[in-house]
């Protein structure tokens, strides 16, 4: 069956829940208009202004979302907490700098980059210009990896870290390579994105969430961590989500072949894994069974990949990718979304990791949530 035609046969739900989501988000865009939200506590939206809880990696999916919505509604409640959630984020330039990190992309891109792209605003492409250089500054010219962390608290030496989340960060240097006219960005995500296929992409489609490098030379791997899942060689779902979406994403933005079989690779493993327990994805697909964890926040990120993949396959494959994108979403909306204005997210079950933070409402599972959707409503905006 073609895309469209399985988009039409679900027309009805994708609708439904599109309403959804703009009555429930039209009341918090205001309710949390001066917040930047992580998750919920007692139903209410928490806030990460305060000091160095400004530079947290997911500050830019509440103002992303507030940009998704308006590229689907264009109601200024929703412009109005995006651009504020972005003043919010300015401190983190003036005062924080030292603690910057890989992730601006998440939380630039999504955002500032959002905003330029929508509205053309250049003080919003001059804070995402600002992001995409600092994440281009982290780049190893020796070891040839963008390194992910600073130093821990810990003092653990770091240095030649990467972590596949990074795969949706980098969309933020082919961005900036576009804007700039200049091939030096995007050079580099494309060397992030071919060391990240060999060496965090395993032959089954699972991921390294963690890979040690060389820090003084090229392409050698001292060793692997288990990172955020269960352990060293388990299958922590939502690296395995930044992989499926990350690698469709550098296909679209370079039409590299080679990243769009590494995204159906990828998929493959996620969709076998997860019919396995209805469609509702697990914590680590390689976890003991003992105890049931899951992660809606992975199932999320994954079907927008997954529709992405779909998007950009034969015509014959379609059907596996976007059925098991609409599956997911559909089983995760039955069972775990809250449509009540008595709690302000939307998406229940996240988990941050295994060893901690089990299923519990995370900003990023709203913001892919309601990216998914609007894919399906046919939105032509692409937030990374």
């Amino acid at each position: 069956m073609k895309y469209q035609d399985i988009v039409l046969k679900n027309k009805e739900w994708i609708d439904e829940v599109w309403e959804r989501l703009d009555k429930k988000l039209s009341h918090t865009s205001v309710k949390s208009r001066d917040k930047i939200p992580y998750s919920t506590k007692d139903g209410v939206h928490d806030s990460c202004t305060e000091g160095i809880k400004i530079t947290n990696w997911t500050n830019g999916f509440w103002g992303g979302l507030m940009w998704l919505m308006y590229a689907g509604t264009g109601k200024d409640c929703y412009k109005l907490t995006a651009e504020r959630s972005e003043e919010l984020m300015d401190v983190c330039f003036t005062d924080y700098v030292d603690e910057l990190h890989h992730d601006v992309g998440f939380m630039w891109h999504i955002l500032s980059g959002a905003n330029y792209r929508l509205t053309g605003n250049k003080r919003s492409r001059n804070r995402n210009l600002l992001a995409a250089m600092t994440l281009m500054s982290r780049y190893n010219v020796e070891g040839n990896y963008i390194r992910s962390w600073n130093v821990t608290w810990e003092k653990i030496d770091n240095s030649g870290w990467t972590i596949i989340d990074c795969m949706m960060n980098i969309p933020q240097l082919y961005w900036a390579s576009k804007e700039l006219c200049d091939d030096r960005f995007k050079k580099i995500a494309v060397r992030y994105a071919d060391m990240a296929m060999r060496d965090h992409v395993r032959e089954d489609g699972s991921v390294n969430h963690i890979v040690v490098h060389d820090t003084e030379k090229p392409d050698v791997v001292l060793g692997t961590l288990g990172g955020q899942g269960y352990g060293e060689g388990s299958s922590w779902s939502r690296g395995v989500s930044w992989a499926l979406y990350g690698f469709a994403l550098s296909y679209i933005h370079t039409s590299h072949e080679r990243y769009l079989q590494t995204a159906k690779k990828v998929a493959k493993h996620f969709i076998e894994n997860t019919q396995k327990t209805d469609w509702l994805p697990l914590l680590d697909f390689k976890a003991p069974e003992q105890p049931v964890l899951y992660d809606s926040t992975a199932g999320a990120i994954a079907a927008c990949g997954l529709i992405e993949i779909a998007r950009n396959a034969e015509e014959s494959e379609q059907e596996y990718y976007l059925s098991a994108a609409l599956n997911i979403l559909q089983a995760m909306e039955k069972h775990w979304c809250d449509w009540t204005e008595t709690e302000d997210s939307i998406l229940q079950m996240g988990s941050e990791r295994y060893a901690r933070g089990h299923h519990k409402p995370i900003i990023y599972g709203d913001f892919f949530f309601t990216e998914a959707i609007l894919k399906l409503k046919g939105l032509d905006f692409l937030p990374w």
